[in-house]
C-alpha cells in the first residue's frame, strides 16, 4: 500500500461464505471508491473459517492497513467476538442502519460486522451507509470512549 491516504480509503471486507450481503458490500463500497480488500470466502470463493477471517480482518484494522473493517458471519456474532480479541479494534454487531451509525457515532466502533442470514443485499447497502455517514465520534462521548480505548490496556479477569 502507499500513502496514507490511500490507507484511509482501504477497507478490509471479510466473510465466511458468499453471502448476498458479503458480494453487495463489496461492490457497493468500490462503487463509492474505497479500496476494498476481500477476504476470506470473498477472496477464496469457497467456505472459509469465520475464526479465520475476524483475525485477518481485525489485524488489517488493528495495523492501519485498513481505515475500517466489515466482517460478514451467518448470524455477526462470532466474527464480532474474535475481532474483539485484538487491541484497538472495536467491532459492533450491526443488523439495522441505526445500530451502524450510533456505533460510530458513539463508540468509535472501527470494525462493522453483519449477519450474513439476515442482513439483505439492500439493508447491507443501508448499513454501510450509515456507518459512512459518521466521519467523527460525537464528542459528548469522548470520555466514554477514552475509558474503552483505555480498556485496552488492561486485563480484564
Amino acid at each position: 500500500m502507499g500513502n496514507a491516504d490511500e490507507r484511509a480509503l482501504t477497507v478490509a471486507l471479510g466473510s465466511d461464505d458468499l453471502y448476498g450481503a458479503a458480494k453487495a458490500a463489496f461492490e457497493h463500497l468500490e462503487r463509492k471508491g474505497l479500496n476494498v480488500v476481500p477476504l476470506g470466502a470473498l477472496l477464496t470463493g469457497e467456505l472459509y473459517s469465520w475464526v479465520d477471517v475476524a483475525v485477518q480482518v481485525a489485524r488489517m484494522v488493528q495495523s492501519g492497513k485498513a481505515a475500517f473493517g466489515v466482517l460478514i458471519c451467518y448470524t455477526g456474532t462470532g466474527v464480532c467476538m474474535v475481532a474483539n480479541k485484538f487491541k484497538g479494534v472495536r467491532a459492533a454487531l450491526c443488523n439495522d442502519a441505526k445500530s451502524a451509525e450510533c456505533a460510530r457515532l458513539w463508540n468509535d466502533a472501527n470494525v462493522l460486522s453483519m449477519s450474513g442470514r439476515l442482513v439483505t443485499e439492500e439493508l447491507a447497502k443501508e448499513i454501510l451507509d450509515a456507518w459512512l455517514s459518521v466521519n467523527e465520534p460525537d464528542p459528548s462521548e469522548g470520555e466514554n470512549i477514552a475509558k474503552l480505548k483505555q480498556l485496552d490496556e488492561r486485563i480484564i479477569d
